[in-house]
């Protein structure tokens, strides 16, 4: 089984990455907190990995710390979640909000997340609450690790367009076009929103 992946960055994009380890090209897919670690284009770079292989397909996950990858697992070890959903999950939600939600079963918080309803929700409340550990659960509930101000503004722009009815993908794809040889820390999310939307 792969248990990371090290080599240089072809490229990056919010939702996937290309790497060449050593001649061989990988594919990834990411969340969006892990995009905001890379490093630029064409230099080293480390991500753990998660591989499911089924019958129709190789999927290759990567990730940029081991907590989102022990997340990524919890979640798709819960009953109506699947590895797509999961990074979703990743990408509205940091490990630590996800925990403090489960822990002290916001179910509405959870629901905020574009492709988890109220019901899953509610189920990944009950199937994660034990997983997760008291000792974990009491240290998210105690306050979550402030977000820097590009991660806030990339998250709220994407949940924007989501908001909106774009579907993530196609709102990953938009932030990325919009932010292409931008200085982000000059940008706020009603910016941001109006260059995706080509106003």
């Amino acid at each position: 089984m792969i248990c990371f992946l090290r080599g240089r960055l072809i490229e990056k994009q919010p939702t996937r990455v290309a790497l060449d380890v050593n001649g061989v090209g990988y594919e990834a897919l990411i969340p969006l907190s892990s995009y905001d670690r890379l490093p630029a284009t064409g230099e080293e770079c480390r991500l753990l990995a998660h591989a499911i292989v089924r019958d129709d397909a190789h999927m290759l996950f990567g990730f940029a710390s081991e907590a989102e990858r022990a997340m990524f697992r919890l979640l798709i070890g819960t009953t109506g979640i699947g590895p797509k959903l999961a990074l979703t999950a990743l990408s509205g939600l940091t490990v630590r909000e996800l925990k403090a939600a489960i822990a002290g079963g916001d179910v509405k918080r959870l629901a905020s997340v574009s492709g988890i309803g109220k019901k899953t929700a509610e189920r990944m409340v009950v199937e994660m609450r034990d997983k997760i550990g008291q000792s974990e659960s009491l240290e998210a509930v105690a306050g979550a690790e402030p977000m820097s101000q590009r991660d806030i503004m990339l998250r709220d722009t994407v949940m924007a367009l989501i908001a909106l009815g774009y579907k993530q993908n196609e709102a990953h794809k938009m932030v990325e076009k919009a932010l292409h040889g931008k200085k982000t820390a000059e940008l706020t999310v009603e910016s941001v929103i109006r260059l995706a939307l080509g106003q």
